[in-house]
């Protein structure tokens, strides 16, 4: 099997197989982000802020197509996957509109003769080693902030998302990033620690695995390179009480499904207090059950998607039935496909034993894991017993008692009677294994900034 390629999920048929990159393309790749960037580096921000902003106008303008070429490669809904490029656009846009101010220099007081400013500097070229479940927002997050600030970009995509890293490159050149400065590169695994070594690559960013992170994680520190990475979760979600839980494990369910369940962010542990779990539960089954294989380009009503790939959906399965061989019980769903078709119908998991392998795994699709609880201070300490910490939430009827046991959740983003607050003004990223450094926001354009002292004697 080619390894860059596009494969349509639902049915297993490679569609489009890309050549990967020689070592002498990769050598070129560097070489020209490496120019470009001396001379992106010198128009001012005004002036690059045009130029992403009109990446943004052009990600609406080919809304439809963009869509469309997504939902083929990694099996999302179209109308998720409209939801992305709306997403991706707003990213873009909000670097272009807001992005000069967050990198604005100014002045510190000095105790020494002489006036001491703060600058923002761009680094140089920057590395990012993004994944197949959001294709485009996983790349606006990284690529529109870094060349607002000049910095260029290196971007070695998913194998299976080879159309749209493509797409992505032609848009921003469309959008006047000179050739160079955006650059796709079909890499192996050796050639990404090449240029992470390379001495003119200054930063790698990844979103990946845990495992991906560490060896990311090693390389860039050898090289003393700066790197940003998010590892993913199993963010808890605390219900304490409710007055509709029906209204609630609805919410619960169709942000565990988004997407296939395929999200870093997304609420893999219900953890829920035992006078309302028998109904919330009962609830989730209800959501559960009858559902059938659809096509992802025109999903009907009581349909799903399948998941990214045949093996993505063979992984899950195996560590649902890992997962009842431990003790847990499946209510519903959880029905994997005849091959080469990569569906598996959305579950209810329950009782998983918390002193099991299982307990500790992240399920990367749309498995509702729920847990009972008797006290806040119980449902506090199960959340908080993990080895991730990207984000939670906790919901209460009483705003106060939710907030009381959100702000002592171990996570990078915490929220109170909501899942997950996104918006391309709201940093993201987490703590422990789940990784370190934050996209977007005000915070995203500082991680690869040089906040340099500029200092004039008196």
């Amino acid at each position: 099997m080619a390894k860059y390629r596009v494969q349509n999920p639902a049915t297993g048929e490679i569609v489009e197989t890309f050549d990967s990159a020689t070592d002498a393309d990769i050598e070129a790749a560097v070489a020209n982000a490496d120019a470009v960037y001396r001379e992106w580096r010198e128009k001012s921000v005004q002036e690059r802020a045009v130029v992403v902003k009109r990446a943004a106008e052009i990600f609406e303008e080919r809304k439809d197509e963009l869509a469309k070429i997504i939902a083929t490669e990694m099996g999302k809904s179209y109308a998720e996957s409209v939801d992305e490029v709306e997403f991706a656009r707003d990213i873009i846009e909000y670097y272009a509109v807001h992005g000069p101010s967050l990198i604005t220099d100014y002045e510190i007081p000095s105790t020494i003769p002489g006036k001491a400013y703060v600058e923002h500097r761009p680094i140089g070229v920057l590395l990012g080693v993004m994944p197949w479940n959001f294709p485009y927002y996983q790349v606006a997050r990284f690529a529109a902030p870094n060349l607002l600030l000049g910095n260029t970009i290196l971007l070695k995509h998913a194998d299976i998302c080879a159309r749209s890293s493509l797409t992505m490159q032609e848009i921003f050149e469309q959008a006047g990033v000179p050739v160079g400065g955006y650059q796709n590169v079909f890499a192996s695994h050796d050639q990404i620690a090449s240029m992470i070594a390379d001495p003119r690559v200054q930063g790698v960013s990844l979103t990946g695995s845990e495992r991906a992170g560490a060896i990311i994680g090693a390389q860039a520190g050898q090289h003393l390179k700066k790197c940003v990475l998010e590892l993913g979760g199993i963010d808890p979600m605390v219900v304490l009480d409710s007055d509709d839980v029906a209204a609630t494990a609805a919410e619960a369910w169709n942000f565990r499904v988004y997407n296939g369940g395929q999200v870093c962010n997304s609420n893999k542990r219900l953890i829920v207090m035992d006078d309302i779990y028998d109904e919330f539960v009962a609830e989730l089954a209800k959501l559960a059950e009858g559902l059938v294989p659809g096509d992802q380009l025109n999903l009907a009503e009581g349909e799903f998607a399948p998941l990214s790939t045949r093996a993505a959906a063979e992984t899950v399965n195996a560590q649902v039935q890992k997962a009842i061989a431990e003790g847990a019980t499946l209510v519903a769903g959880g029905v994997l496909s005849e091959g080469p078709a990569a569906y598996y119908s959305p579950a209810v998991l329950t009782g998983v034993p918390r002193d099991s392998e299982s307990y500790r795994e992240e399920i990367f699709g749309p498995v509702a894991t729920v847990y009972r609880v008797s006290s806040d201070e119980e449902a506090l300490e199960l959340a908080n017993d993990c080895d991730l910490g990207l984000g939670g939430s906790v919901f209460s009827t009483d705003e106060a008692r939710a907030a009381r046991v959100a702000s002592q959740l171990e996570v990078g983003m915490s929220h109170v009677n909501t899942i997950a607050a996104e918006a391309a003004e709201i940093p993201f990223g987490g703590v422990k294994r789940s990784g370190f450094g934050r996209e977007m926001g005000p915070l995203g354009i500082g991680e690869f900034a040089n906040k340099r002292l500029f200092f004039v004697a008196a």
